[in-house]
C-alpha cells in the first residue's frame, strides 16, 4: 500500500509518497481499499500547518474522507449479533465521520488502505459509483446537517449560499430545493455563472456576482425585499459579512461553517435591529449525537435515488496529489475534487 505524507509544514513540495506495508486488522476492525478521497480546503490548511488540531505535527498523513472496499474483515467482525453491523469482504462502504479521528491524530485517509473499526463503516448502495463514496459526507452533511437538523428549514424559506461553485455550496442548493426553499447563490467570479447554470448538480434559482456594484440590491430582490431566512456562508468576515446581515430578514439566521474570509471589523447593530442570529457549524456536531445514523442514511439514499447528485470537478490519481493540491488552491473548479489510489 502508499500513502501521501505531509513531511513539513509549507508548499505542495512536502506532500510525499510512502510505500508501506499492507495493514493487518484487528479484532473488530475491517480492511477498506479506497476507491476514493474527496478533498476539502482543511486539507490544504493542515499542510499550511493552519489545522493542528487535527493535523498535529509533521509527518502526518492528511484526509478527513473516504470510501471503498473491505478486502479483510477482522476476528469478530463476520458474526456479531446484530446483522446490520456485520461486515465482510467485498462489501462497499463509506467510512463515518469519525473514522479518521479514531485512527490517531494526523491519520487521515490519504493512502490506498485504510484499516478501521466496524463499526465506523457504513454501506453503501449499489447504485452509488466507487468514485464517490469517499466524497459525499463533506458537501452533503455539512449542508443538510445545518439546513435541516440545526436551522429545520422550512418550505419556502429564502436561503443565500455564498461561494456557489463549492461542493458545500453546490449541494446546499440541492438540499434546499429537495425542503422546498428559495437558492440563491453568490459567487466573484463573473464567468462562473454561465457554467453553473449549466451544471445539472447546481440547483440554484438564481447566482448573483458579488463584484458587482451593489449585488446586495439585486440579493434582496429576489426576495421580493423580505431578506433571507437563512444564509450559510463558509466566507462571512469584513464587509461582506455587513452586507449579509443586512440582508437577513427578521429573525434569520446567519450560519458561518468556514474559515475563507479575512477577519474584519462587522457592525451587529442590524442583527439587533431584526432580532436575527449569527451561528457558527462545525460537522463534527453531529457525530454522537444519536442522529449520524439517519443522517448517513437520508444522505446515501437520496443519492442512490438520484434526488441529490455529487458534482465531480476533477479526479486525480492519489500519486498527483501534488497536482490536485495546486488545484484546488488556483480555486477555478465547480464542483468536488476526488483522489483515486
Amino acid at each position: 500500500m502508499y500513502r501521501a505524507v505531509v513531511k513539513g509544514f509549507g508548499g505542495i513540495d512536502q506532500l510525499a509518497l510512502e510505500d508501506s506495508p499492507m495493514p493487518v486488522p484487528g479484532p473488530g476492525e475491517v480492511l477498506v481499499r479506497l476507491t476514493s478521497i474527496g478533498m476539502n480546503h482543511a486539507e490544504l490548511m493542515a499542510r499550511r500547518g493552519q489545522y493542528r488540531l487535527v493535523s498535529g505535527n509533521p509527518p502526518f498523513i492528511p484526509g478527513l474522507e473516504g470510501g471503498g472496499i473491505i478486502t479483510a474483515v477482522g476476528e469478530g467482525v463476520d458474526n456479531v449479533p446484530n446483522a446490520e453491523l456485520r461486515r465482510s469482504e467485498g462489501q462497499r462502504v463509506v467510512l463515518s465521520l469519525d473514522a479518521p479521528a479514531s485512527r490517531g491524530l494526523g491519520q487521515g485517509t490519504y493512502q490506498s488502505h485504510y484499516v478501521v473499526a466496524a463499526d465506523k463503516t457504513v454501506l453503501a448502495p449499489e447504485a452509488i459509483p466507487d468514485e464517490w463514496l469517499g466524497a459525499l459526507w463533506l458537501p452533503f452533511l455539512t449542508a443538510w446537517g445545518c439546513l435541516v437538523w440545526r436551522q429545520n428549514m422550512q418550505p419556502g424559506d429564502r436561503v443565500l449560499i455564498p461561494a456557489a461553485s463549492s461542493s458545500v455550496a453546490i449541494a446546499a442548493s440541492q438540499v434546499v430545493k429537495y425542503y422546498g426553499g428559495l437558492a440563491v447563490g453568490t459567487t466573484t467570479r463573473p464567468e462562473k455563472v454561465s457554467r453553473l447554470a449549466a451544471l445539472p448538480e447546481a440547483r440554484f434559482d438564481h447566482i448573483v456576482v458579488t463584484q458587482e456594484p451593489h449585488w446586495w440590491r439585486e440579493a434582496k430582490k429576489l426576495t421580493e425585499g423580505k431578506g433571507f431566512n437563512i444564509i450559510f456562508d463558509p466566507v462571512a468576515a469584513g464587509e461582506f459579512l455587513n452586507q449579509e446581515i443586512r440582508l437577513l430578514a427578521p429573525q434569520g439566521t446567519l450560519w458561518i461553517y468556514g474559515l475563507l474570509g479575512q477577519p474584519d471589523t462587522v457592525n451587529v447593530t442590524p442583527l439587533i435591529r431584526k432580532m436575527a442570529s449569527l451561528r457558527g457549524w462545525l460537522l463534527n456536531e453531529i457525530v454522537a449525537s444519536g442522529s449520524e445514523q439517519g443522517a448517513y442514511r437520508h444522505i446515501l439514499d437520496r443519492v442512490a435515488d438520484g434526488t441529490y447528485a455529487l458534482p465531480v470537478a476533477q479526479t486525480f490519481s492519489l500519486r498527483d496529489v501534488q497536482q490536485a493540491h495546486t488545484a484546488m488552491e488556483t480555486g477555478n473548479h465547480i464542483g468536488k475534487l476526488i483522489l483515486v489510489p
